[in-house]
Order: structure tokens, then C-alpha cells, then sequence
């Protein structure tokens, strides 16, 4: 192993590395510092070091940096042969990114294959993969090793990369860097005197000054200057010489005193970049560039061959020398490139006419136009924004400069940056109208907007591009993403308006668009034309879901909707299956989209531990991909979670996260998604009138929390805080509201909340008949803790009513429930109320009222009547800070927990149940 003079802090740690993933703990290390510092001999050293692994190189060159997916290429040829192992989808995309096939690439996609094949590899042999200069790989293979590197922490892989600047951004995000610096002047020396054993110590004096510890300028000064005396190098002393310029300076004094044929050739091979050598054949043929030429430069020891490739010896060289010619010298070389490519190398060549362009030209920028369209084919969306963007700059027409700028913001979105999509769009604006935009970006303004701003606007432009887009499929899209824009903003009539709009589409020729359509009427209309209400049949809704769930995204409608009409079922079965799916790929951005699907079903369907494990793994992956309002809507599930747990610093956390986002932008779904865990948290916490204040303004017009669809999954916690603080009123309007859902939606959980809720609000002789249909009520045991809500609330019932065999039976069974859940409040109230449904049944004498005082009892029944505090203060000539002392002693004197169990009570007779049911 050849020795590097003064690493050994840096050797020692590329050591410990490649022990401990030989040990199965894989990990990625990014090695950076300034040209020529000796990052490629590191690497070699890992290599070396690295005895038995499979090692996978490849290196960074500036012409590939814009050819999708070319680093990767060279990276994994030597394995292509074990493509066949991966799973199907998986190989079919690696292929396609090779070239191996027509597949259309997905960057997820492709990254997930790459660490599956990795991961593959290193069940034989430890893995090490080593990316020298990543700073000029292209950007597709970027994101895909990036993806790899953070991902290998149980596999026997170290990724090695190295790059001019510090990684704390970019692809190599998140990675540990470690920063390589120049030697020390003793280092230097000893290296100077192993290289050039000759060199006199004058020499070497000042060439130490001179590098800056830099080992290639170590290694090159020397050979670059005949004597010090026929060449000195600046005088030392000040600030250091920064080593790139000086370097620089040196090649290009060197490459100089070389003859014309042979300055050519090296400005081809620096211009060309590929290092294909028959390329470089054919353009030289009209540079005088001959036999002789070649054997100048191979002994220059500047360029080598190996087959039909040809390299410099330092990427500093080709640099040098392109920095260093005329740009008349530049733009010739690239031309004559340009002349010699195959007409099937479109990205190429039009890379190489871009460089010679000196005018617009809009041959170069449809050149241009078609090598993006092949890049986004690939996947390679980055690669693609670049090339729009030069086509733009070359565009003569100001028209065709905006509609460049505009499919660069398309695709620049769909790769996942919107702030730069946003400064595109307003870039290609400022040329041509917004109706021509949208055309071109396919309404993107709207769709922006609408995933991470303020949704009312996002409605607006929506609304608008509705005309400027396409074909009818474009059409619907935004129509579809303008309806539930609306909706996230709470807004009815927007709603409204915008279903108005897309039902009015044609669909022309396209069936499946036709088919869909009425789909969208049974989601998004809450009423007819003429205002009445309209029942849907489960059947028919169901089938809804199974037209649509295969449809594109805009039309599957958010998820509590999906609970308000009660069709979850189906749902959760497709998305489970392709959350299966999209996890086995590594599809990230749709997976974050799925998990918060998923999990928003599986808390009404009591699957906690799959909630929790869902919603946190979508939380991560959408903030990795930025998707905001995905993550808001993961913390909201986690934060009712929260709640049902009776943790409430978690619900606490998520909540205020979710705010910080939500009402700035004015998203009211993701702020009563915010609202309602709080107000159940202290509901089931015995703070009923506090989360009152959370509940009630889901329904409150005009409130930043205000939105239909949660107003109505929350009416239960409403109603049953109402009644507890003797807000009946607010009891009966929730009451009201469900029953009207019912039969729209014919949904069984409403029905089963509505029964619920008129036994709890009602009470009267029909309460336990109304308790029993709530249980029993078609799919309500589907939502187990609601049901189990249901069974307590009737069990606290039998058991003022003195049933209590009755009641032990209910509350035992809602007690398992919670108990399985983790409801660890409801699990608390159910045991409680067991201890009292186990005290003595039979009582001699009056019953429980008795023990009232003749204050007690007046007051008690004054708010029997529903009366509050200050008005039984006004009539009974009290304070109302009395009437609740007076109350405080009642409840627990009768058994009970809240003021709306005082209407059960006769507090006028013998105590019987209001309800005339005895104890048999």
C-alpha cells in the first residue's frame, strides 16, 4: 500500500470505517477540500485497504454532469448481471436508467434499486462504493447515491465520495464529512524529497512555501519548473497564494510552449470531457491534429489512454486548460464536437452547439427542448430543469423563452424543489401572459399553491387555468384539485363553485374520464339543485370507491371525508396494499402520502399501534420531501392519538406544530385536525368546559378552526362536553347535525352517533332503547372506540339506574377495549364506574337524594331543568360561586360526574329513573 505522508488522522478513520462495515454497520462518509488536496489518494488507500470487499468506482466528469444517470452507469456496469435478483419493478427502472431499456425512470424508484443491489451484493462480500469527484456527477445519480448512503446502516457497505465544497446542502445532505487539509510544512518536505529525490533544498523551500501543503501542487510545482532561476515562482511572504490559480497558471505556462496540433487536442479532450478517444479522433481531423500529435501529448504525461478511452492525470488539468483558451477557441472545439456525435446522442450535442452558441438560436434551444424531454423520460428531472433553462436563455421569441421557463417549473416541481418552480414561473411570467403559463406548466400555479400555500388563492388560480390547460383529463385534474382546495380552506360555497365548474366539463371521447365524473358529485355535493337532501346507498358509495381509488390522485377524495361518509373499508384495503407496495420500492414521496392515508383510517378503525407506526414513518418521510401539508396532517392524527392515550405534552407537540403551519396559510382542515385533539384531550381529561372551547369552533362560521366535514367527526366529543357543563343547546345543534348526515350519507357510524346522542342529550324513557341501537347499528362496532364509548355511557346509565349486574357487564367490556387500545382515560373512567356498579343494590329507606341538604337539593333540581349556575343564582337570591359549591357536594351524594346526569334523576318523587325502569 503506498504511503501518504502526513494522513494518518485521516488513513486511521478510513480504517475504522471499513472495520466496522466489514462488522455489518455500514455508513457514508463525504472527504472534501480544495483541488488536488489528496482526496483520490484517500480513496485509493480505501481501496487497497478494503481486501476482499467488492468494490464499485466511479468519478465525476463536467460534460456527464448533465447526462441522467451517466456516473451511475459507470458505476454499476461491472454488476449489471445481477439485475435479475432484484424485485421486478425495481430492476425494470435500474435498466431504464442504464439504457438497458425504454422504462420510464422514477428517481424513488431507482434509489431504492441501487440499494436494493447493494444490499444484494454485500450478503457475499463486504460492499465499498467510491465516487471521486461527486461534485460533477449528474444529478440524478446524485439524488440515488445520496438515497443509498443514508440508508446502509445495517448492511456491510461503506460510500465513499469526495468534493470541492463542504456537503452541508445538496445531495449529500445529512452525511458525515470530514474536511481534508493541506500537510504540514514537515510533511510537505518529506514528501517533496520522496518525489524528487533530485530536487535541490532550495527547491524544495520554496515549492513548500508555495503549495500551501497542497500535495498535487507538491507533486506538479517541481516538474513544472526547468530551474528555480528560468522560472521563479512568486516571492513567498503575505497571505498565501490560494493553490487552484496557481496551479492553473502553471498547466497553462506549461501548455503554451506546446505546438498548435497539440494545444488543440488537449482543449478537445478538455472540451469533450467523456474521454472517448475515437470522438476526439474525428473532430481533430480539420485541427491538424495527427499520429504526431497523439505521441506529444501522451508523453507530456498530461493525457493517457487505456483502449478507446483516454484521461488526464488530475481533473485540475482539463480545467486549466478550458479556463485557460479564448472563448473563440472554447466555442470551436465545441462546434467541431458537436459535428462528429451520432444523431442519437441529442443530449450531447445540444450541450456542446449551447456551449458554442454566442446569439440566441432556436435550433440549439429545440435541440435543447428535446434532450430535456429525453431527461425527464429517464427521471432525471434536475438534469432536465438545466437544460430548460439553457434553452430558454437561447430562445430568440420571448414566447418560447416563457413556455421553457414554464415546463423548467413543471419539472423542476415534480423533482421536488417548489421555491425554485415558484421563481421559474414568475420568471416566465414576466415574458408571456399567465393564460399561456398555466398552458405550458399545466396549471402549476395552482398545484404550488395548493400543496404548500394558502388554498383559497390555490382555488383561484385553479379556477382560472381551468380554461388555459388542455384536453379534458387536464381539465378535470385541476378542477378536482380546486374542489378539495375549497374544502381544505373550509369554504362551501368555493366548493361549490369549483364542482360547478368541473361537472360542467365534457369528457369528450375519454370514457374513463366520463365514468369518473359522476363520482365526484357523490363526494363533493352535500346537496342537489334543489337544496334537499339526497341519500346514497352504502352499495353505491362503495363502488365510488373502488372507480376511483385506480384514478389519478386529484380525484380520491381526502380521508375524513372518506370517515364522514362511512366507506373506510374498501379504502384501507387498497391503501394498505400499496403502502405495502410503495415501501417495498422505496417510493418515498407517494409512500408519506399513503402512511398519512392509512393511518387516518386505521385510528377509526382502533388499529393504534399501526396508527403510530404509519404516521411517524409518513411524518419523516414528508418532511424529507417537503411535502408540509402531508406532515401537518400526520401530526394531527398523532396528536388524536395523543389524545385518546391521555397523553397530553404529546398532543401538545403535535398540535402546535401543526398550527405553526395551518393557520398562517389559512388550511382550516389541518387547523381543526389541531383543534379537535385538543378539545377531546380535555374532554377525557374531565375538562369539559375547556374542550368546549376547542370543539365549538369547528362549527363557529368565519373561525380559523371552522370546517364542515371535522365539525361533523367531532360532534360526538361536542355533545357529550355540552351536556357535562349543561350546554344543551350546543348538544341538541351537534344532535341535529348528525341526524341530517345520516340520512344524507346513510352512513353507519352516524346513524350510531345519533342514538348515542339522543340517549345521552335526551335521556327520557327511550334512552336505553336508543343506547342499544347505537351498539347494534350496522358497522358501528367497525370504529371500536367509539363503540366502546357507547357501551360506557350506557353502563354509567344502568348503573344509576341500580342495574348494576347490567351495567358491570357494559363497562367490563368497554374496559377490555380501552384496555387494548391504550385509551388509558376512558380505561381509568370504565374501573371507576365498575367499583361503583359493585357497591351494595339494596338500600333501605329513601334513596341517594335524601342525603341532600334542602339548599343541595333545590339547586340540584334547578339544573336539573338545565338552568345555569347564574341563573339559579338569581332566583334562589344566591351567588353563583355558591351554586357551584352546592353542586361540587351533589355529585358525588347522588353518584355522578357531571351536570347533565341530573336530568336522569327524580329529584321531585322517590328517585326512580326518569325512565320508569326498575330494578327487577
Amino acid at each position: 500500500m503506498m504511503e501518504l505522508f502526513g494522513r494518518r488522522a485521516e488513513t486511521a478513520t478510513l480504517d475504522r470505517l471499513l472495520a466496522r462495515a466489514a462488522d455489518g454497520a455500514g455508513s457514508g462518509l463525504v472527504l472534501w477540500g480544495e483541488p488536488g488536496i489528496g482526496k483520490t489518494a484517500l480513496l485509493d488507500h480505501a481501496v487497497s485497504a478494503a481486501a476482499g470487499a467488492t468494490v464499485l468506482r466511479c468519478r465525476g466528469t463536467r460534460m456527464e454532469a448533465g447526462l441522467a444517470f451517466a456516473a451511475l452507469h459507470e458505476l454499476l456496469w461491472p454488476v449489471t448481471g445481477r439485475l435479475d435478483t432484484l424485485p421486478a419493478p425495481q430492476a425494470a427502472a435500474l435498466r431504464g436508467a442504464l439504457g438497458l431499456s425504454d422504462e420510464p425512470a422514477n428517481r424513488f424508484l431507482i434509489g431504492a434499486a441501487v440499494l436494493s443491489l447493494v444490499s444484494d451484493l454485500a450478503r457475499d462480500r463486504p460492499v465499498l462504493v467510491v465516487v471521486d469527484d461527486a461534485q460533477w456527477i449528474d444529478e440524478a445519480t446524485a439524488h440515488s447515491l445520496g438515497f443509498v448512503a443514508r440508508r446502509v446502516g445495517t448492511d456491510p457497505v461503506l460510500v465513499l465520495l469526495t468534493g470541492h465544497s463542504d456537503p452541508s446542502s445538496g445531495p449529500w445532505e445529512g452525511l458525515p464529512a470530514l474536511e481534508i487539509g493541506g500537510l504540514s510544512d514537515e510533511d510537505a518536505r518529506t514528501l517533496l524529497s520522496a518525489s524528487v529525490p533530485e530536487a535541490r533544498p532550495s527547491l524544495i523551500d520554496e515549492v513548500t512555501r508555495t503549495a500551501g501543503g497542497n500535495p498535487l501542487a507538491l507533486h506538479e510545482l517541481p516538474t513544472l519548473v526547468r530551474e528555480p532561476d528560468d522560472a521563479p515562482l512568486p516571492p513567498p511572504g503575505g497571505d498565501p497564494v490560494p493553490i487552484g490559480p496557481r496551479l492553473r497558471r502553471a498547466f497553462q505556462a506549461r501548455v503554451e510552449a506546446m505546438s498548435a496540433p497539440t494545444r488543440a487536442l488537449l482543449l478537445l479532450a478538455a472540451a469533450e470531457d467523456r474521454g472517448d478517444r475515437l470522438a476526439l479522433h474525428r473532430a481533430g481531423t480539420g485541427w491538424d491534429i495527427d499520429a504526431t500529435t497523439w505521441d506529444d501529448v501522451l508523453h507530456s504525461g498530461l493525457l493517457r489512454t487505456a483502449g478507446s478511452r483516454v484521461e488526464f492525470r488530475h481533473p485540475l488539468i482539463p480545467a486549466a486548460i478550458y479556463d485557460g483558451a479564448a472563448l473563440s477557441e472554447r466555442q470551436a472545439a465545441h462546434r467541431a464536437l458537436a459535428a462528429v456525435l451520432p444523431p442519437s446522442a441529442v443530449e450531447e450535442r445540444a450541450w456542446h452547439l449551447a456551449a458554442a452558441a454566442e446569439t440566441p438560436d432556436e435550433d440549439v434551444a429545440a435541440l435543447l427542448e428535446l434532450a430535456a424531454e429525453k431527461s425527464l423520460r429517464c427521471g432525471a428531472g434536475p438534469t432536465a430543469v438545466r437544460t430548460l433553462r439553457r434553452a430558454a436563455e437561447l430562445s430568440p421569441a420571448p414566447a418560447d423563452a416563457a413556455r421553457r421557463l414554464a415546463a423548467a417549473a413543471r419539472a423542476t416541481w415534480d423533482a421536488g424543489d417548489a421555491d425554485t418552480a415558484r421563481r421559474l414561473l414568475d420568471d416566465a411570467a414576466r415574458l408571456e401572459s399567465e393564460t399561456d403559463i398555466a398552458r405550458a406548466s399545466h396549471g402549476l400555479r395552482g398545484i404550488l399553491e395548493f400543496t404548500t400555500g394558502i388554498p383559497e388563492r390555490a382555488h383561484h388560480y385553479l379556477v382560472r387555468d381551468m380554461d388555459a390547460v388542455s384536453g379534458p383529463r387536464s381539465t378535470v385534474g385541476l378542477g378536482a384539485v380546486a374542489v378539495r382546495a375549497a374544502w381544505s380552506a373550509g369554504r362551501t360555497d368555493l366548493q361549490h363553485e369549483a364542482l360547478r365548474r368541473l361537472l360542467a366539463v365534457d369528457a369528450g371521447v375519454d370514457a374513463s374520464l366520463a365514468e369518473q365524473l359522476p363520482t365526484l358529485r357523490t363526494w363533493w355535493s352535500c346537496y342537489d339543485e334543489t337544496g334537499e337532501i339526497t341519500s346514497i346507498a352504502p352499495d353505491r358509495a362503495g363502488d365510488t370507491v373502488g372507480r376511483i381509488v385506480t384514478a389519478a390522485w386529484e380525484l380520491l377524495p381526502p380521508m375524513p371525508l372518506v370517515l364522514a361518509w362511512g366507506i373506510e373499508g374498501s379504502l384501507r384495503d387498497v391503501l394498505r396494499m400499496q403502502a405495502a407496495e410503495l415501501r417495498r420500492r422505496h417510493e418515498l414521496a407517494a409512500l408519506a402520502v399513503v402512511l398519512s392515508q392509512t393511518a387516518v383510517l386505521d385510528l377509526a378503525a382502533g388499529r393504534w399501534d399501526a396508527v403510530e407506526t404509519d404516521a411517524i414513518d409518513g411524518l419523516y418521510l414528508a418532511e424529507e420531501v417537503g411535502a408540509d401539508h402531508v406532515a401537518t396532517q400526520c401530526r394531527g392524527t398523532l396528536g388524536l392519538l395523543a389524545a385518546g392515550r391521555g397523553d397530553e405534552p404529546a398532543v401538545e407537540e403535535h398540535t402546535t406544530r401543526a398550527l405553526e403551519v395551518s393557520v398562517p396559510r389559512g388550511v382550516r382542515a389541518l387547523t381543526a385536525s389541531a383543534y379537535w385533539p385538543r378539545g377531546r384531550a380535555a374532554l377525557l381529561a374531565g375538562r369539559p368546559l375547556e374542550a368546549l372551547s376547542h370543539l365549538m369552533p369547528l362549527a363557529e362560521p368565519g373561525h380559523e378552526a371552522a370546517h364542515p366535514t371535522f365539525a361533523m367527526l367531532a360532534a360526538a366529543d361536542t355533545a357529550e362536553a355540552a351536556v357535562q357543563v349543561g350546554r344543551f343547546d350546543v348538544a341538541e345543534s351537534r344532535l341535529r347535525a348528525v341526524a341530517t348526515w345520516a340520512q344524507r350519507s346513510d352512513a353507519g357510524w352516524a346513524h350510531a352517533t345519533v342514538h348515542r346522542l339522543r340517549a345521552l342529550v335526551r335521556g327520557g324513557p327511550t334512552a336505553e332503547d336508543s343506547y342499544r341501537k347505537a351498539l347494534d347499528a350496522p358497522g358501528a362496532a367497525d370504529r371500536p372506540f367509539e363503540h366502546a364509548r357507547t357501551r360506557l355511557l350506557y353502563g354509567e346509565w344502568l348503573r344509576r339506574a341500580r342495574r348494576r349486574a347490567d351495567a358491570r357487564s357494559r363497562l367490563a367490556t368497554a374496559a377490555e377495549v380501552f384496555d387494548r387500545l391504550g385509551a388509558e382515560p376512558l380505561r381509568r373512567r370504565s374501573l371507576r364506574e365498575q367499583d361503583l356498579a359493585d357497591a351494595p343494590t339494596a338500600r333501605r329507606g329513601p334513596g341517594p337524594a335524601a342525603t341532600l341538604t334542602a339548599q343541595e337539593l333545590r339547586v340540584a333540581r334547578l339544573a336539573a331543568n338545565r338552568m345555569t349556575n347564574r341563573e339559579i343564582a338569581a332566583q334562589l337570591l344566591i351567588s353563583p360561586r355558591t351554586v357551584g359549591h352546592h353542586l361540587a357536594n351533589v355529585y358525588p351524594k347522588l353518584g355522578i360526574t357531571s351536570r347533565g346526569e341530573l336530568t336522569r334523576i327524580d329529584l321531585h318523587g322517590d328517585l326512580r329513573l326518569r325512565v320508569g325502569v326498575h330494578d327487577g
